[in-house]
């Protein structure tokens, strides 16, 4: 398989990818993350994935499969990104507290031999437990909540939120494993089980 590059600083995506049995390197994109409200979320998690993914496959001298990802929370037909502030995540948190929303993210793989890219997305139902204003403000104060989407992540103190899932549980850290080895597939590098790197 050519070289695996992680266009992503996220350690969730680093552990998934490990988890997955690949080798890689990690080398996150710099290009400015500008979310189009008017697009669908789906259209936006894959936009934005793209763009990271063919940042670093343009920059990439070497024969390379490159793996741009990108997550959105949505409620109520609006995108949540990441908070900027306490504010913002209190806000945020409250925003979907005892409701459901929706985890979609993008995810593009590129081959630089050919920059042939393919994009798609998983989306998975959440439902976050009805908790009091303290518990929300105790959680804030971990710092957990401030470089994931929608203030919350699953598999950290955010794991007390999370009420069920319906969907990919991976796809909610950040990284729809299934889909991305199928892609994997799709290029011609399946996943080999008895040449794990780990």
């Amino acid at each position: 398989m050519d070289k695996i590059i992680l266009a992503s600083a996220s350690p969730r995506r680093q552990q998934l990818l490990t988890q997955m049995g690949l080798g890689f390197t990690v080398s996150p994109s710099n290009v400015i993350e500008v979310m189009d409200r008017n697009l669908e979320s789906h259209q936006a998690a894959v936009s934005l994935a793209r763009q990271k993914c063919v940042d670093i496959a343009t920059q990439t001298k070497h024969d390379s499969l490159v793996i741009g990802a990108d997550t959105i929370v949505v409620k109520d037909n609006k995108l949540l990104g990441k908070p900027k502030d306490e504010q913002e995540a209190f806000e945020m948190l409250k925003n979907l507290n005892g409701e459901w929303h929706e985890v979609v993210t993008g995810v593009c793989l590129c081959r630089t031999t050919d920059m042939k890219t393919l994009c798609e997305f998983e989306t998975t139902r959440v439902k976050i437990a009805k908790k009091s204003e303290e518990f929300l403000l105790a959680y804030i104060a971990t710092k957990e909540p401030f470089d994931k989407a929608g203030a919350y992540g699953i598999q950290g103190y955010g794991s007390l939120l999370v009420e069920k899932i319906e969907g990919d549980y991976f796809n909610v850290m950040g990284l729809p494993i299934y889909r991305l080895s199928c892609m994997f597939e799709q290029l011609g590098h399946g996943i080999n089980l008895k040449n794990l790197s780990i």
